[in-house]
């Protein structure tokens, strides 16, 4: 018995903010933005793209390239931010309603920008135990873009964030793009080091001036970058490698990496550090970092540049604010016993 991915979406807001833009609101230097941080431009949502609707958009998206309808779902698992429409509100009810999910039931659960492998995982899990499970959608949508003050040199780390939405269909015995084993790792001494500060209830109720407050702060700068600079690194290789061999799979049989969007020197070292040539992965400078959805839009431009071939290892990686890092390996192409 295994489980499979059926189908594959990604929707991204029209409107693109570019690094010239970039440079003028963060102060920092153009080159410096679209090279060092590689971003060339990211999608940021407008007024009436909420972050449901982005993953509501994908799911149609996914759900057409599954060639099923929303009768056909039993199960729909929302993995997208928590900033999301509503303040505790479940978005993947939402998504079900609108695509006519009649038959299926929902929860919301998130790793912030690791839920789509820890999604996977749970999904996967409920589906080889649970008979009345054979069909799943995830589902995400993404925008806390609206969260980040670009004039705050401590968070300029995060200028790369946009907006958008991504989903899949995993099949119980769907025979093609199975999804093999995850990995995770979590650090919790990070969890207090970069937060927003206010509309949470430990700042309840909310005064008049939080409003000008509520975006990501860093309240030790040098203490956070010093901790994840000694954890970061060796925790995307420890998921990845940890992955892979749960999978079967030797830590050099990876023929893609699907990993989030970070600075153009991390990306490079990830890929140093694996054998990989650039052409086993995508860099996304001309998307940022979209959250849970990079991996599935890393995915789709993988596919549609031809990186991607039936018996490819498709390793999906990223890493949460908290701290939480995640893999998930998918032998894409025709299933293989």
């Amino acid at each position: 018995m295994h489980v499979g991915i059926i189908g594959h979406g990604t929707w991204l807001p029209a409107r693109r903010m570019d690094a010239a833009e970039l440079a003028v609101a963060t102060g920092l230097p153009e080159e410096v933005v679209a090279q060092k941080f590689g971003v060339r431009r990211k999608p940021v949502a407008g007024e009436g793209e909420s972050t449901a609707y982005m993953g509501l958009e994908a799911a149609k998206a996914a759900l057409a390239d599954a060639g099923i309808t929303g009768a056909d779902i039993d199960l729909v698992i929302w993995c997208g931010a928590q900033h999301k429409d509503y303040p505790c509100w479940l978005a993947g009810l939402y998504v079900a309603e609108r695509i006519g999910a009649k038959n299926a039931w929902s929860f919301d659960m998130e790793a912030m920008c690791g839920s789509m492998m820890a999604a996977l995982e749970v999904a996967k899990s409920l589906m080889l135990v649970r008979e009345d499970l054979s069909t799943v959608l995830l589902v995400s949508g993404y925008r806390n873009n609206d969260l980040i003050d670009l004039s705050v040199p401590s968070t300029r780390f995060m200028l790369d964030i946009g907006s958008g939405g991504s989903a899949l269909v995993l099949r119980k015995n769907a025979g093609r793009n199975a999804v093999l084993a995850s990995s995770f790792r979590g650090d919790g001494s990070l969890s207090e080091m970069c937060y927003v500060p206010v509309l949470g209830s430990k700042a309840w109720p909310p005064r008049p001036e939080d409003a000008g407050r509520a975006h990501f702060i860093v309240p030790d700068d040098e203490a956070f970058k010093k901790k994840l600079g000694e954890v970061t690194m060796p925790n995307f290789y420890a998921v990845i490698r940890d992955a892979m061999r749960r999978s079967g799979l030797a830590a050099d049989a990876i023929d893609y990496l699907a990993i989030l969007h970070f600075k153009r020197s991390a990306h490079e070292a990830v890929l140093a550090e694996l054998g990989l040539k650039p052409e086993q992965s995508t860099y996304l400078d001309e998307y940022g970092h979209i959250g849970q959805n990079d991996q599935v839009l890393s995915l789709e431009l993988g596919l549609a540049a031809g990186r991607i071939r039936d018996g490819a290892n498709v390793v999906f990686v990223g890493a949460g604010l908290g701290f939480v890092w995640a893999a998930t390996v998918i032998r894409w192409g025709a299933y293989q016993e």
